[in-house]
């Protein structure tokens, strides 16, 4: 039974203020809960949602971009209702699939010449349908065992494009681009049946934010919540749960932080990224979570995603241009040359092969974005941000040919090192059951089945990684908070 009557009692701690956390809080507190607690490790609140400007009054997402899908999109929903979608021709190229492909963008190959829009457009429709096919669950016997870049390259290789070398490397971009999209390493690390789990919503896929950037939308949230709500720079370093009730101790669950400060609960909701449970899950829990728990979170991937946004004085690329695209002979993710560099350290030479391209920014006339996952992307990390920059500035002058300047600003991003974030988003792994493991991620202790006499939904689960459709997204992210939120409530009023 509960120590105490109603949800106007009930001590709630939440880890973490990304888009879980806060919708969680939020939620709460709307059906009256009285005494709930945001810890923060960071100074900021948004978790991977982080809005900055950087270098001029105009946002830098230095994190979440977009708005994935519009039907059935609570993000969506708040962001239209408060008139926080960007409108206007500037954002055009930015409504349509995310990374997707316009004739605006310039594909170069390293010899200097340009790839014909006629080829570009060919390969990548045709990536496009043979990509939806693994969405849409209606993959061939023989390609659902494979992994999603063996699948692609079976199929491919039945097109005449496959034949041809320019098709070849534009097919190589479209493997390397989708990474970006599914925060792997590789497409060849990837399952090709378990991407149907993931339910894109209807709607323009992409949907801009206007000049508040996530930011605004994160405050719709926050704004409903009591001063002092929120307690930012505040790490958690363990959770005590199942505490036996004695005379000291009231409460089933204590959160210590790193500082020394603890806090006692009867409900605690963790959303904290998957990167940082993969990172602490088995010091952090008090007793240590149950084995389905644990390997649920070691068998689902983490993968890192960074931005390399590069500021120049002037533009230097034609009007009609909204992106340089990098096509490489041997890119890495062509089937050859990833399994030669499988082994070993050799790869760490050529890891900017791995950025796809360099995309125009809304609202910064004359910046660019470049695009990099994976190993490559954590590798890049250790290095200085003047060498990234230099890097990318000799990119763009022999693949494009045009007098590029030197680079007068940098931002890059460097979410793998983020102790608070360990990466960007999920991905299912090759032979891994994302449907179970998305479930036991979100499965509340203890357990059901072993609730007699303790005291119910202890420790709750929210975040992107427990949601079965919508991980790597913050609508996702944002569900799962009001999911827990939600189980908490119904517990107290039924």
């Amino acid at each position: 039974m509960s120590t105490c009557s109603g949800p106007e009692n009930a001590k709630v701690v939440v880890v973490g203020s990304g888009f879980a956390g806060l919708a969680a809080a939020a939620k709460l507190v709307e059906a009256g809960f009285e005494n709930v607690l945001v810890l923060e490790a960071k100074e900021r609140v948004g978790g991977r949602a982080h809005t900055t400007k950087p270098f001029s009054e105009n946002v830098i997402e230095v994190g979440a971009n977009w708005i994935h899908g519009q039907k059935g999109n609570p993000l969506f929903k708040i962001a239209k209702e408060e008139n926080l979608l960007s409108e206007g021709p500037s954002t055009r190229k930015n409504m349509c699939q995310p990374r997707s492909v316009t004739p605006q963008d310039y594909f170069f190959k390293e010899d200097g010449k340009q790839v014909s829009t006629k080829v570009v457009d060919q390969v990548t429709s045709c990536f496009s349908k043979l990509t939806d096919k693994a969405f849409d669950d209606e993959l061939k016997s023989r390609h659902r065992k494979l992994t999603l870049g063996a699948y692609l390259d079976d199929a491919f290789g039945e097109a005449p494009l496959g034949a041809t070398e320019d098709g070849r490397q534009v097919f190589e971009w479209c493997k390397r681009n989708e990474c970006t999209d599914e925060a792997c390493s590789s497409l060849y690390e990837l399952s090709a049946s378990q991407i149907s789990n993931y339910t894109a919503l209807e709607g323009e896929f992409f949907n801009t934010l206007g000049p508040g950037g996530y930011r605004a939308v994160l405050d719709v949230l926050w704004k409903d919540l009591p001063s002092g709500t929120v307690q930012c720079s505040a790490p958690v370093k363990s959770i005590q749960w199942d505490l036996v009730s004695g005379e000291d101790q009231r409460y089933p669950v204590k959160v210590v932080c790193e500082n020394g400060q603890s806090f006692e609960a009867d409900h605690v909701i963790v959303t904290v990224s998957l990167g940082v449970l993969k990172d602490k899950a088995t010091t952090m829990f008090e007793p240590s979570l149950p084995e389905k728990n644990l390997s649920a979170i070691e068998n689902l991937g983490f993968g890192i995603v960074n931005k390399i946004f590069l500021f120049f004085e002037e533009r230097f690329w034609p009007d009609d241009c909204s992106g340089v695209q990098l096509v490489w002979k041997e890119g890495p993710e062509d089937k050859d040359v990833y399994e030669s560099l499988s082994e070993g350290e050799t790869w760490k030479k050529t890891w900017f092969k791995k950025i796809t391209g360099f995309d125009t920014v809304a609202r910064h006339p004359t910046a660019l974005c470049g695009w990099i996952t994976g190993r490559e992307a954590l590798y890049m990390e250790n290095l200085q941000d003047s060498e990234i920059g230099a890097i990318c500035v000799r990119l763009l002058r022999s693949f494009s040919g045009w007098s590029v300047p030197e680079v007068s600003k940098t931002l890059i991003t460097r979410w793998g090192s983020d102790s608070h974030v360990r990466g960007s988003y999920t991905f299912i792994p090759d032979g891994v059951n994302g449907v179970e493991a998305h479930k036991a991620l979100a499965s509340p202790l203890p357990p059901k089945n072993k609730c007699r006499g303790r005291k119910h939904l202890q420790v709750l689960f929210a975040g992107e990684a427990t949601h079965v459709n919508f991980y790597t997204t913050t609508h996702g992210a944002y569900i799962t908070g009001v999911r827990e939120a939600e189980r908490l409530i119904s517990y107290y009023t039924d």
